[in-house]
């Protein structure tokens, strides 16, 4: 079931052009870095007008995507840590903010066993004001184009199903 890189890449941005802002890396961060994706939601409701605001709530995702032949546990950690260093100042915590979370995306060509056990471990969560002001989380997986599977960590769990469609997706475009 191997699956083009360039190709899935492709197919990757285009899924995330719908709902995300996508920016190209300006400079070599010396990580395979293909482009980060970055999404914005604001909810209110109001009573009578907007001058009587009930709530308001925001969510923000910054999602990072690397691709490579493939991934050593180093290389991994590098990447991970490049998004939260890179993800985690760009959070404006607020009584309105809800949460922004960090999403890591590896593609690889194949990956090895110490790869995905260290991602299936590796987690980061931090809050705002006892969560008052939110929370960020990080989310990420490792998405094998050999085998078509997906690792994740424990609060990624969301991703299989989104790269199994895809996977899908891929495979009828082949037809």
């Amino acid at each position: 079931m191997s699956i083009e890189r360039e190709k899935f890449l492709e197919t990757l941005a285009g899924s995330f052009e719908a709902y995300y802002d996508i920016h190209r890396p300006a400079e070599d961060p010396g990580l395979p870095l293909v482009f980060r994706a970055d999404y914005h939601s604001r909810a209110e409701r109001y009573w009578l007008s907007k001058n009587i605001p009930i709530w308001g709530n925001e969510t923000n995702e910054f999602a990072y995507i690397f691709s490579a032949p493939s991934f050593e546990k180093e290389l991994a950690a590098k990447c991970i840590d490049y998004a939260l260093e890179k993800g985690l100042p760009m959070v404006k915590p607020h009584k309105e903010h809800q949460y922004t979370n960090i999403k890591v995306i590896l593609v690889a060509d194949s990956v090895d066993a110490d790869t995905a056990k260290y991602l299936k471990k590796r987690s980061f969560s931090k809050n705002y004001k006892f969560s008052f002001h939110g929370f960020s989380t990080l989310k990420s997986a490792i998405v094998d184009l050999g085998t078509g599977k997906t690792v994740t960590n424990s609060a990624g769990h969301e991703l299989t199903g989104y790269f199994s469609k895809l996977f899908a997706a891929e495979e009828r475009s082949k037809l």
